[in-house]
C-alpha cells in the first residue's frame, strides 16, 4: 500500500485502509474504488491521507499499534471517562468515579500489552478516523508514545499503569477550557493564552480529589508543560523538579501535537517532530528521553513516498529496527524516469540519503 496527501486522490484508486467517522462507523471501506461524490467528500472532511492500492506497492503492510477497532472503541472510553471527571460531584458519586478510574486502568493495561506483543515501531498516527474533539484522539496517542517509551525503558507493570493513566489524562483540564479558543482557526491572543495554560491547574485539581487515582497521575497533569529550564508551565520549575513521568509525557504530547492536523495549522511528518524535539534537547526536554523516543517510532513511515540525494524515488516498503532513519526503500524512479520496481536498502548505501518526502499533511 501507499500514503498519499488528500489533495492528490481522483477517482477511480483503490483504497487499502478503511476511513472512519468520528464515531467509528466507517465511511468509506477498504477496497472500494473511489467516485467523484466520495473523493469530494473526504476533502471537505479534512482527510489528510488515505492508503492506496499500487501494484508496485501492494506487498507494502502498516501495522497499527493496535487494531483500528480498538482505537475506536479507546477514544470512546477516553471521552466518557472525561465526560464522567467533568460533570459528577467528586464528593458524591464515589462509586462512578471508581468504576471511571478503574475502566482507564483496564484499557491503560490493554494498550500496553498490545505494544508489547508487536515488536514494529509506531507508524504515523495521524490517521484515518475523523475525530471530531481533537483533545480526546490526542490523549490516546499520547497514552501510545509514552508506553511505548516506557516499555523501553524497563519500566515495570505497575509503573507503566501510573504513566499510561497520567498519559490518558494529562489533558484532562482542557474540557474546562471554552471551545472556541481551544478550536481557534488563529493564533490565540496573549489572554487566550494565558487561559489555556490554566488547563494544567484545573486537570491537577480535578485529579487529586479522585482518591482512586493515584497523585502521580495529577501530576502528570500539572507537570507535562514544566521544561528542563525553567520556561514552561504553570510553575516554571527545573529539571530536578519536574516528576520523570511527566518528562516523558512532555516529549510524547509535543511529538503528537506537532504531527496532528490542527484547525489552525498543518500537521507535521515524523522526521519533523523529532527536529522539534531535538532542537529543544537539554534546555527544554532531556536528551535521552528523546534519543530514546527516536527508536519508537518510524521516522519515515511505510508507504511514504520518498525523494532521495541521487535523483531516485521509491516509497518506504519497511524499516530498519536499529537505524530508523534509514528504512527500505521501494524503488520507482530514477530521475524522473520509471524503473522496474526494486528495494534500497539505506543502511548498506550510506552516501545515499533522503532528500525530502511527500507533504501529507497539506489540506490548505
Amino acid at each position: 500500500m501507499k500514503l498519499i496527501p488528500t489533495q492528490l486522490i481522483r477517482a477511480g484508486i483503490e483504497l487499502a485502509k478503511p476511513i472512519y467517522d468520528a464515531h467509528g462507523r466507517v465511511l468509506v471501506q477498504k477496497n472500494i474504488q473511489l467516485t467523484q461524490v466520495m473523493v469530494n467528500r473526504l476533502k471537505s472532511m479534512r482527510v489528510t491521507y488515505i492508503f492506496i492500492r499500487e501494484e508496485d506497492t501492494d506487498d507494502i503492510l502498516v501495522t497499527p499499534p493496535i487494531p483500528d477497532d480498538k482505537r475506536i472503541d479507546a477514544i470512546r472510553k477516553i471521552k466518557d471517562a472525561f465526560r464522567t471527571l467533568q460533570f459528577e460531584d467528586l464528593t458524591k458519586n464515589n462509586f462512578l468515579l471508581e468504576q471511571t478510574a478503574h475502566k482507564l486502568n483496564d484499557l491503560v493495561k490493554d494498550i500496553a500489552k498490545d505494544l508489547s506483543k508487536n515488536d514494529d515501531v509506531i507508524h504515523y498516527l495521524s490517521d484515518l478516523l475523523i475525530i471530531d474533539d481533537y483533545v480526546f484522539s490526542h490523549s490516546l496517542n499520547v497514552s501510545l508514545y509514552t508506553l511505548a517509551l516506557a516499555q523501553d525503558l524497563h519500566f515495570k507493570p505497575k509503573e507503566l499503569e501510573q504513566i499510561g493513566l497520567g498519559a490518558v489524562l494529562h489533558d484532562m483540564g482542557k474540557i474546562f477550557i471554552p471551545d472556541e479558543i481551544i478550536n481557534k482557526p488563529a493564533k490565540l491572543s496573549d489572554t487566550e493564552f494565558e487561559i489555556v495554560k490554566t488547563h494544567t491547574d484545573y486537570g491537577f485539581e480535578m485529579l487529586r480529589n479522585v482518591h482512586t487515582i493515584p497523585f502521580t497521575v495529577a501530576h502528570c497533569a500539572y507537570q507535562h508543560h514544566e521544561r528542563l529550564d525553567g520556561s514552561g508551565y504553570p510553575r516554571g520549575i527545573k529539571n530536578e523538579d519536574i516528576h520523570p513521568y511527566a518528562k516523558i509525557i512532555g516529549v510524547a504530547d509535543v511529538f503528537d501535537a506537532v504531527t496532528s492536523n490542527r484547525v489552525y495549522r498543518d500537521a507535521m511528518l515524523p522526521h519533523e517532530g523529532l527536529e522539534i524535539l531535538y532542537a529543544g534537547s537539554g534546555t527544554q526536554f532531556d536528551l535521552h528521553l528523546v534519543e530514546m523516543f527516536k527508536k519508537t517510532i518510524a521516522i519515515y513511515p511505510n508507504g511514504l513516498t520518498v525523494y532521495l540525494s541521487d535523483g531516485k524515488e521509491g516509497v518506504v516498503a519497511r524499516q530498519n529496527q536499529h537505524i530508523l532513519e534509514r528504512p527500505i526503500i521501494r524503488i520507482v524512479k530514477d530521475n524522473g524516469a520509471k524503473v522496474s520496481p526494486y528495494d534500497l536498502d539505506l543502511s548498506k548505501v550510506l552516501d545515499v540519503m533522503v532528500f525530502h518526502t511527500d507533504q501529507l499533511t497539506k489540506t490548505r
